[in-house]
């Protein structure tokens, strides 16, 4: 399954190579070679951690039998950051199918019965009443179960994947500025007769990439820190345009501050919990409805959470039950999969660490944090007042959430936000082809996955996984079919 050329410096030839195994570069290996194409695929992390954000997601994608609908809520989703209608079609086409291929690959899926079970995410949009469930392996979420299938089904096929060889480079052709293969870190050459695709993830794991084009600095992230803008970077130096490079995902998360990965804040048993930025003034309703990554604020759809903060809450809500869930609650992300943390049920380990920093009283707390003391004591003060009156007139907050911060100590830690994902990169077409700045395309140079999003704003629960599967499948199609 795993192997490399006899020689690093030898020129290798093969039909497609796939730069990438998540969802989106498994299911274009998977379709090139089902099309009669030799391929190859290149993991730049060993077998262990291959499989990107794929590999610790929910591993559901979004389900629907209305292609029309489904055409019109992923334009309202878009707002004034309108797709070519080509990409609309082929994206609204092809979800509908992703339940059924991944059927075909020898299981049974379903609807998962809890997550996205009452619908969209938006459902004030026009469209949204195509949303039909969340669709899983079997119905169940998360335990790496989707990336297990596609490793599988690769393997069955004997499609040959190299571990811990990323590419570095493409190669084209000096004339027609065509690319006609990749050259990987060891130095070695491999030339793609019908095509490259690109589905290595986005940039949240590059710290320089994020503060570029995102405004954030030093963020922890959900997934696999492998996603460093790898295919970006590439696309861009054979002449690639780019698109929807200010959004993403984010959430509020919280981390060990010696690690680059961190967990969910859920806040389930409590939500006596206020946000603060870094002077100590609430800035948001913390428990506004959001999709996945924008919320709908003074009527625009904006990111949310979209800049560093500080989480502060008190005795009753740090008491009430753990922060973050662990594998049984919500079985995805780095650190619940792959490092295999639990939560404290008491939130007192992570306190104990340092994680979370404490105070006897809010002046302690201000402090601890170098929040400001009276700009902090003020903010807890008003949101109490809201709690009390029942209504949260600066900033819309349901009633139902509303839970006073009173019982010393208090708490707060520091979110960066933590990145999910990103969505931007190469700009693509319909066919999955990436296209240069001046809007023709690349010959023999594909994208799928968040390498190269769809979703230029808003997007709905399993968004991600279907969108990587409908463009993965149309480039290994089109590649395989391609004649170089």
């Amino acid at each position: 399954m795993s192997r490399e050329p006899e020689s690093q410096t030898d020129v290798e030839q093969v039909d497609v190579v796939v730069i990438g195994m998540g969802a989106a570069g498994c299911a274009a290996a998977l379709t090139a070679h089902d099309a009669g194409a030799r391929v190859v695929v290149l993991e730049k992390s060993g077998a262990e951690e291959a499989g990107g954000n794929t590999r610790v997601s929910g591993g559901g994608w979004f389900h629907h039998d209305d292609p029309e609908r489904a055409a019109v809520y992923l334009r309202a989703l878009c707002g004034d950051r309108a797709l070519p209608e080509p990409v609309v079609e082929a994206w609204s086409h092809g979800t509908r199918q992703v339940s059924a291929w991944v059927s075909s690959l020898g299981v049974d899926v379903g609807p998962h019965g809890h997550y996205n079970s009452a619908g969209a995410e938006y459902p004030e949009l026009p469209g949204s009443d195509c949303y039909s469930g969340l669709h899983c392996v079997e119905g169940i979420l998360g335990h790496g179960r989707l990336f297990a299938v596609l490793e599988k089904a690769l393997r069955d096929r004997g499609i040959d994947v190299r571990y811990e060889m990323p590419a570095t480079r493409l190669t084209t052709d000096s004339a027609t500025g065509s690319v006609t293969g990749v050259v990987t870190a060891g130095g070695g050459r491999i030339t793609a007769r019908r095509g490259v695709v690109l589905a290595t993830g986005g940039f949240e794991g590059d710290p320089e990439l994020v503060r570029t084009h995102l405004g954030l600095d030093d963020v922890p992230v959900w997934g696999s820190t492998a996603a460093t803008g790898d295919g970006l970077r590439m696309a861009q130096e054979v002449g690639a345009d780019l698109w929807h490079m200010d959004n993403m995902m984010a959430v509020n998360g919280i981390t060990d501050p010696t690690s680059r990965h961190g967990y969910f804040a859920m806040f389930v048993h409590s939500r006596g919990v206020i946000w603060v930025d870094d002077t100590g003034n609430r800035f948001v309703d913390e428990f506004v409805p959001s999709g996945h990554g924008q919320a709908l604020i003074d009527g625009q759809y904006v990111l949310h959470p979209h800049r560093p903060m500080w989480v502060v809450f008190d005795e009753k809500t740090r008491s009430a039950g753990p922060i973050s869930g662990s594998a049984d609650v919500l079985p995805v992300g780095w650190n619940v999969l792959m490092n295999g943390y639990r939560w404290s049920a008491d939130n007192m380990t992570e306190i104990d660490a340092g994680w979370i920093r404490r105070g006897e009283t809010l002046e302690d707390l201000a402090a601890a944090t170098g929040l400001p003391a009276d700009a902090l004591a003020e903010s807890v003060s008003a949101y109490n007042a809201a709690c009390t009156a029942g209504v949260d007139e600066r900033f819309g907050r349901s009633a139902a959430t509303l839970v006073p911060l009173l019982e010393p100590p208090f708490y707060a830690y520091r979110s960066g936000p933590m990145l999910a994902w990103t969505n931007g990169g190469p700009r693509r077409d319909e066919h999955a082809r990436v296209l240069a700045t001046d809007g023709t395309v690349i010959e023999g140079l594909y994208a799928a996955g968040t390498v190269s999003s769809t979703f230029s704003w808003a997007k709905d629960g399993g968004f991600h996984i279907a969108d990587a599967f409908v463009f993965g499948r149309i480039a290994g199609a089109h590649a395989a079919r391609r004649i170089g």
